[in-house]
Protein backbone atom coordinates (compact mmCIF):
# COMPACT_ATOMS: atom_id res chain seq x y z
CA UNK A 1 0.00 0.00 0.00
CA UNK A 2 1.09 3.54 -0.70
CA UNK A 3 0.36 6.51 1.54
CA UNK A 4 -0.21 10.14 0.70
CA UNK A 5 1.91 12.37 2.92
CA UNK A 6 0.97 15.99 3.56
CA UNK A 7 3.41 18.41 5.16
CA UNK A 8 2.09 21.75 6.39
CA UNK A 9 4.51 24.64 6.76
CA UNK A 10 3.33 26.80 9.65
CA UNK A 11 4.68 28.54 12.76
CA UNK A 12 5.70 27.30 16.19
CA UNK A 13 3.13 29.71 17.58
CA UNK A 14 0.34 27.89 15.76
CA UNK A 15 1.59 24.28 15.83
CA UNK A 16 -0.39 23.11 18.89
CA UNK A 17 -3.62 24.59 17.55
CA UNK A 18 -3.03 23.11 14.10
CA UNK A 19 -2.34 19.66 15.58
CA UNK A 20 -5.50 19.85 17.67
CA UNK A 21 -7.54 20.88 14.65
CA UNK A 22 -6.18 17.96 12.60
CA UNK A 23 -7.15 15.56 15.36
CA UNK A 24 -10.64 17.09 15.44
CA UNK A 25 -10.87 16.24 11.74
CA UNK A 26 -10.08 12.61 12.54
CA UNK A 27 -6.44 12.75 11.48
CA UNK A 28 -4.26 10.80 13.90
CA UNK A 29 -0.52 10.41 14.43
CA UNK A 30 0.80 13.75 13.21
CA UNK A 31 4.55 14.44 13.08
CA UNK A 32 5.89 17.78 14.28
CA UNK A 33 9.27 19.24 13.29
CA UNK A 34 10.50 22.45 14.89
CA UNK A 35 13.59 23.93 16.54
CA UNK A 36 12.08 24.96 19.85
CA UNK A 37 14.70 24.48 22.60
CA UNK A 38 13.91 21.92 25.28
CA UNK A 39 12.65 23.26 28.59
CA UNK A 40 14.25 22.16 31.84
CA UNK A 41 11.19 19.98 32.45
CA UNK A 42 11.64 18.36 29.04
CA UNK A 43 15.26 17.57 29.85
CA UNK A 44 14.36 16.08 33.22
CA UNK A 45 11.93 13.72 31.47
CA UNK A 46 14.36 12.65 28.73
CA UNK A 47 16.21 9.77 30.38
CA UNK A 48 18.02 8.95 27.14
CA UNK A 49 21.50 8.37 25.82
CA UNK A 50 21.81 11.54 23.74
CA UNK A 51 20.26 14.98 23.92
CA UNK A 52 18.78 15.86 20.52
CA UNK A 53 20.61 18.66 18.76
CA UNK A 54 18.60 21.67 17.64
CA UNK A 55 19.55 24.61 15.49
CA UNK A 56 18.46 28.10 16.37
CA UNK A 57 14.68 28.45 16.70
CA UNK A 58 13.46 30.11 13.49
CA UNK A 59 9.76 30.11 14.39
CA UNK A 60 8.95 27.63 11.62
CA UNK A 61 7.14 24.36 12.24
CA UNK A 62 6.29 21.52 9.86
CA UNK A 63 3.34 19.28 10.66
CA UNK A 64 2.93 16.09 8.62
CA UNK A 65 0.07 13.64 8.39
CA UNK A 66 -0.69 10.58 6.24
CA UNK A 67 -3.77 9.40 4.36
CA UNK A 68 -4.37 6.04 2.72
CA UNK A 69 -4.71 6.13 -1.05
CA UNK A 70 -8.38 5.26 -0.97
CA UNK A 71 -9.26 8.08 1.42
CA UNK A 72 -10.96 11.14 -0.03
CA UNK A 73 -7.93 13.39 0.11
CA UNK A 74 -9.64 16.17 -1.79
CA UNK A 75 -12.37 16.50 0.80
CA UNK A 76 -9.96 16.19 3.73
CA UNK A 77 -7.51 18.72 2.28
CA UNK A 78 -10.33 21.16 1.72
CA UNK A 79 -11.29 20.81 5.39
CA UNK A 80 -7.65 21.23 6.47
CA UNK A 81 -7.31 24.42 4.42
CA UNK A 82 -10.53 25.76 5.92
CA UNK A 83 -9.16 25.08 9.40
CA UNK A 84 -5.86 26.81 8.60
CA UNK A 85 -7.71 29.82 7.23
CA UNK A 86 -9.86 30.00 10.36
CA UNK A 87 -6.85 29.63 12.70
CA UNK A 88 -5.10 32.37 10.73
CA UNK A 89 -7.73 34.89 11.84
CA UNK A 90 -6.38 34.84 15.40
CA UNK A 91 -2.91 33.24 15.23
CA UNK A 92 -0.02 33.66 12.79
CA UNK A 93 -0.03 30.43 10.78
CA UNK A 94 2.79 31.53 8.48
CA UNK A 95 2.78 30.30 4.89
CA UNK A 96 0.28 27.53 5.67
CA UNK A 97 1.54 25.74 2.55
CA UNK A 98 0.75 22.05 2.14
CA UNK A 99 3.33 19.93 0.36
CA UNK A 100 2.12 16.58 -0.97
CA UNK A 101 4.19 13.47 -1.60
CA UNK A 102 3.70 9.73 -1.74
CA UNK A 103 5.45 7.09 0.30
CA UNK A 104 5.48 3.31 0.20
CA UNK A 105 3.86 1.40 3.01
CA UNK A 106 6.36 1.14 5.85
CA UNK A 107 6.55 -1.24 8.77
CA UNK A 108 6.98 1.61 11.25
CA UNK A 109 7.65 -0.74 14.18
CA UNK A 110 10.34 -2.87 12.55
CA UNK A 111 11.94 -0.67 9.89
CA UNK A 112 14.61 0.60 12.30
CA UNK A 113 16.06 -2.93 12.57
CA UNK A 114 18.12 -2.39 9.41
CA UNK A 115 20.30 0.02 11.40
CA UNK A 116 21.05 -2.18 14.42
CA UNK A 117 23.48 -5.08 14.06
CA UNK A 118 25.51 -7.17 16.49
CA UNK A 119 28.69 -5.68 17.92
CA UNK A 120 31.10 -6.20 20.79
CA UNK A 121 32.13 -4.18 23.81
CA UNK A 122 35.40 -5.75 24.90
CA UNK A 123 34.42 -9.45 25.27
CA UNK A 124 30.66 -8.84 25.44
CA UNK A 125 28.63 -9.57 22.30
CA UNK A 126 25.43 -7.55 22.02
CA UNK A 127 23.14 -9.05 19.43
CA UNK A 128 19.54 -8.51 18.29
CA UNK A 129 17.12 -11.42 18.07
CA UNK A 130 17.06 -11.36 14.26
CA UNK A 131 20.78 -12.15 13.94
CA UNK A 132 22.75 -15.34 14.70
CA UNK A 133 25.80 -15.75 16.90
CA UNK A 134 28.79 -16.59 14.74
CA UNK A 135 31.01 -19.56 15.70
CA UNK A 136 33.95 -17.29 16.49
CA UNK A 137 31.82 -15.38 19.02
CA UNK A 138 30.42 -18.33 20.95
CA UNK A 139 33.00 -17.95 23.74
CA UNK A 140 31.96 -14.33 24.41
CA UNK A 141 29.50 -13.15 27.02
CA UNK A 142 26.30 -12.84 24.98
CA UNK A 143 23.38 -10.53 25.65
CA UNK A 144 20.38 -10.24 23.38
CA UNK A 145 18.98 -6.72 23.00
CA UNK A 146 15.98 -5.62 21.00
CA UNK A 147 15.63 -1.94 21.87
CA UNK A 148 12.24 -1.56 20.22
CA UNK A 149 10.86 1.89 20.98
CA UNK A 150 13.09 2.33 24.04
CA UNK A 151 16.58 3.76 24.14
CA UNK A 152 19.75 1.87 24.93
CA UNK A 153 21.45 -0.68 22.69
CA UNK A 154 24.97 -0.25 24.02
CA UNK A 155 26.18 1.24 20.75
CA UNK A 156 26.56 4.76 22.10
CA UNK A 157 29.73 5.84 23.89
CA UNK A 158 27.82 6.88 27.01
CA UNK A 159 26.36 3.40 27.46
CA UNK A 160 29.73 1.76 26.87
CA UNK A 161 31.33 3.98 29.51
CA UNK A 162 28.66 2.85 31.99
CA UNK A 163 29.05 -0.81 31.10
CA UNK A 164 32.79 -0.76 31.71
CA UNK A 165 32.40 1.01 35.06
CA UNK A 166 29.67 -1.36 36.21
CA UNK A 167 31.86 -4.33 35.38
CA UNK A 168 34.79 -2.78 37.23
CA UNK A 169 32.94 -2.22 40.50
CA UNK A 170 30.27 -4.95 40.58
CA UNK A 171 30.49 -7.79 43.13
CA UNK A 172 28.36 -10.84 43.84
CA UNK A 173 26.58 -8.84 46.57
CA UNK A 174 25.78 -5.82 44.41
CA UNK A 175 22.27 -4.43 44.45
CA UNK A 176 22.13 -1.99 41.51
CA UNK A 177 19.65 0.73 40.58
CA UNK A 178 19.58 1.96 36.96
CA UNK A 179 17.84 5.33 36.64
CA UNK A 180 16.44 5.67 33.12
CA UNK A 181 16.78 1.98 32.30
CA UNK A 182 15.64 2.22 28.65
CA UNK A 183 16.03 -1.24 27.12
CA UNK A 184 17.32 -2.64 30.44
CA UNK A 185 20.81 -3.27 29.12
CA UNK A 186 22.73 -1.96 32.15
CA UNK A 187 20.69 -3.83 34.74
CA UNK A 188 20.89 -7.06 32.74
CA UNK A 189 24.62 -6.79 32.14
CA UNK A 190 25.16 -6.10 35.83
CA UNK A 191 23.49 -9.44 36.54
CA UNK A 192 25.61 -11.11 33.85
CA UNK A 193 28.69 -9.61 35.54
CA UNK A 194 27.63 -11.21 38.83
CA UNK A 195 25.38 -8.68 40.61
CA UNK A 196 22.81 -10.06 43.03
CA UNK A 197 19.80 -7.97 41.98
CA UNK A 198 18.85 -5.10 39.66
CA UNK A 199 16.17 -2.42 39.83
CA UNK A 200 15.39 -0.08 36.94
CA UNK A 201 13.24 3.03 36.67
CA UNK A 202 12.09 4.93 33.61
CA UNK A 203 9.49 7.51 32.66
CA UNK A 204 8.43 5.77 29.45
CA UNK A 205 6.10 2.72 29.57
CA UNK A 206 7.79 1.56 26.33
CA UNK A 207 11.03 1.17 28.31
CA UNK A 208 9.34 -1.09 30.83
CA UNK A 209 7.90 -3.28 28.08
CA UNK A 210 11.24 -3.39 26.23
CA UNK A 211 13.11 -4.33 29.41
CA UNK A 212 10.69 -7.16 30.21
CA UNK A 213 11.00 -8.51 26.67
CA UNK A 214 14.80 -8.36 26.78
CA UNK A 215 14.85 -10.03 30.18
CA UNK A 216 12.83 -12.92 28.80
CA UNK A 217 15.13 -13.58 25.84
CA UNK A 218 18.16 -13.41 28.16
CA UNK A 219 16.69 -15.82 30.71
CA UNK A 220 16.49 -13.18 33.45
CA UNK A 221 13.65 -13.65 35.92
CA UNK A 222 11.48 -10.85 37.24
CA UNK A 223 12.66 -11.59 40.77
CA UNK A 224 16.19 -10.77 39.55
CA UNK A 225 15.35 -7.47 37.88
CA UNK A 226 12.47 -5.24 38.94
CA UNK A 227 11.45 -2.33 36.70
CA UNK A 228 9.04 0.48 37.48
CA UNK A 229 7.71 3.71 35.97
CA UNK A 230 8.36 7.04 37.67
CA UNK A 231 10.59 10.07 38.07
CA UNK A 232 12.81 9.44 41.06
CA UNK A 233 13.85 13.10 41.18
CA UNK A 234 10.54 14.44 42.45
CA UNK A 235 8.10 11.53 42.82
CA UNK A 236 7.87 10.49 46.47
CA UNK A 237 5.99 7.34 45.56
CA UNK A 238 8.74 6.06 43.29
CA UNK A 239 11.41 7.07 45.81
CA UNK A 240 9.67 4.99 48.46
CA UNK A 241 9.20 2.06 46.09
CA UNK A 242 12.88 2.07 45.13
CA UNK A 243 13.95 2.14 48.77
CA UNK A 244 16.48 4.12 50.83
CA UNK A 245 20.15 3.42 51.63
CA UNK A 246 19.68 0.15 49.81
CA UNK A 247 21.96 0.17 46.78
CA UNK A 248 25.60 -0.76 46.42
CA UNK A 249 25.58 0.86 42.98
CA UNK A 250 23.47 3.39 41.08
CA UNK A 251 23.92 3.95 37.35
CA UNK A 252 22.49 6.98 35.58
CA UNK A 253 23.17 7.28 31.85
CA UNK A 254 21.10 10.38 31.26
CA UNK A 255 22.09 14.01 30.64
CA UNK A 256 24.10 16.54 32.62
CA UNK A 257 21.04 18.74 33.10
CA UNK A 258 19.21 15.80 34.70
CA UNK A 259 22.19 14.49 36.66
CA UNK A 260 22.52 17.78 38.56
CA UNK A 261 19.10 17.56 40.30
CA UNK A 262 19.24 13.76 40.41
CA UNK A 263 22.52 13.42 42.31
CA UNK A 264 21.48 14.77 45.75
CA UNK A 265 18.34 12.60 45.56
CA UNK A 266 20.31 9.46 44.70
CA UNK A 267 22.48 9.90 47.80
CA UNK A 268 19.47 8.84 49.89
CA UNK A 269 19.20 5.57 47.99
CA UNK A 270 22.88 4.61 48.08
CA UNK A 271 24.41 2.65 50.92
CA UNK A 272 27.44 4.10 52.67
CA UNK A 273 30.35 3.22 50.39
CA UNK A 274 28.00 2.78 47.43
CA UNK A 275 29.19 3.54 43.90
CA UNK A 276 27.48 6.16 41.73
CA UNK A 277 28.16 5.82 37.98
CA UNK A 278 27.04 8.66 35.73
CA UNK A 279 27.27 9.09 31.99
CA UNK A 280 25.49 10.87 29.15
CA UNK A 281 27.69 13.91 29.81
CA UNK A 282 28.97 15.92 26.86
CA UNK A 283 32.56 17.03 27.50
CA UNK A 284 31.79 20.70 28.10
CA UNK A 285 29.42 19.69 30.92
CA UNK A 286 32.05 17.62 32.75
CA UNK A 287 32.84 20.20 35.41
CA UNK A 288 29.14 20.88 36.01
CA UNK A 289 28.52 17.24 36.91
CA UNK A 290 31.74 16.88 38.90
CA UNK A 291 30.78 19.90 41.01
CA UNK A 292 27.25 18.56 41.53
CA UNK A 293 28.67 15.23 42.68
CA UNK A 294 31.02 16.93 45.13
CA UNK A 295 28.28 19.27 46.37
CA UNK A 296 26.18 16.19 47.23
CA UNK A 297 28.99 14.99 49.50
CA UNK A 298 30.24 12.21 47.22
CA UNK A 299 33.88 11.38 46.59
CA UNK A 300 34.87 11.47 42.92
CA UNK A 301 36.79 8.28 42.07
CA UNK A 302 37.18 8.47 38.30
CA UNK A 303 36.43 10.66 35.32
CA UNK A 304 36.56 8.71 32.06
CA UNK A 305 36.23 9.85 28.46
CA UNK A 306 35.20 8.22 25.21
CA UNK A 307 34.94 10.44 22.18
CA UNK A 308 33.29 13.67 23.30
CA UNK A 309 31.44 11.94 26.15
CA UNK A 310 32.27 11.70 29.85
CA UNK A 311 31.50 9.35 32.71
CA UNK A 312 31.94 10.37 36.35
CA UNK A 313 32.19 7.66 38.99
CA UNK A 314 31.85 8.55 42.66
CA UNK A 315 31.41 6.94 46.08
CA UNK A 316 29.14 7.78 48.98
CA UNK A 317 31.37 8.33 51.99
Amino acid sequence: MKWNKFRIKTTTEAEDIVCSSLMDLGIQGVEVEDKIPLTQRDKEQMFVDILPEFGEDDGVAYISFYLEEEEDKGRILALVREELEDIGTYVNVGAAEIEESQTEDVDWVNNWKQYFHQFTIDDVLIIPSWEDVQPEDEDKMIIHIDPGTAFGTGMHETTQLCIRQIRKYVTEDTEILDVGCGSGILGMLALKFGAKHSVGTDLDPCAIDATHENMEVNGIRKDQYQVMIGNIIDDQQIQDAVGYEKYDMVAANILADVLVPLTPVICHHLKSGGIYITSGIIDDKEETVVEAVKAAGLEVLEVNHQGEWVSVTARKM
